[in-house]
C-alpha cells in the first residue's frame, strides 16, 4: 500500500510539473505573439503616416496652384478689359 501512495505522489508532480511547464509555454508564446503584433501595428502606422504626409503634400500643392491660377486668369481677364 505505501508503494501506491509513493507512485500516487510521484504521478500527481508529474502532472504539476507537465501543467507549470505549459502555462508557461503558453504564456511565452502568447507574449512572442503580442511583441509580434506590436511591430506590424506600429510598421503599418509609419507607412500610414507617409501616405498622409504625401497627400497633405499634395494638398499644398494644389493650393499653390489653384491661387496662381486665380491670378493669371485676373491677368488674362484686365488684358481683355485693356484691348477693348
Amino acid at each position: 500500500m505505501g508503494n501506491k501512495q509513493g507512485k500516487g505522489v510521484d504521478a500527481v508532480s508529474d502532472v504539476v510539473i507537465v501543467a507549470i511547464v505549459g502555462a508557461i509555454g503558453s504564456g511565452l508564446c502568447s507574449l512572442l505573439g503580442v511583441f509580434a503584433s506590436s511591430k506590424l501595428t506600429q510598421y503599418r502606422l509609419q507607412e500610414l503616416e507617409k501616405k498622409v504626409q504625401a497627400h497633405n503634400n499634395l494638398i499644398d500643392r494644389m493650393y499653390k496652384v489653384e491661387k496662381k491660377q486665380s491670378e493669371l486668369e485676373q491677368k488674362v481677364e484686365m488684358l481683355h478689359r485693356h484691348d477693348e
